[in-house]
């Protein structure tokens, strides 16, 4: 079941894409969301957000600074203070 992944900054949407699973920083330790994955809110931590396109792939680091991470029925919603390109 893909897992629709949103990464969201105060300025723009810079991602918005169906994705096999995504490990976030959170505040309390990193956690790993696949598709039907159970609601959840959590700040995140600076760190790296890890982007598996499929099961197996290699990770895409995206690098993140401060916000909230939200899983809901539709999916993962990153709220980033800050992306870094």
């Amino acid at each position: 079941m893909p897992l629709h992944f949103e990464l969201v900054t105060p300025e723009k949407l810079v991602r918005s894409e169906e994705v096999y699973m995504v490990v976030v920083p959170g505040t309390e330790g990193e956690f790993g969301v696949l598709g039907g994955h159970a609601p959840l809110m959590s700040t995140i931590r600076d760190g790296a957000v890890r982007v598996f396109k499929t099961e197996g792939a290699q990770a895409e680091e995206i690098v993140v600074r401060g916000g909230f991470a939200e899983v809901s029925a539709e999916g993962l919603t990153v709220l980033a203070e800050h992306v870094t390109d």
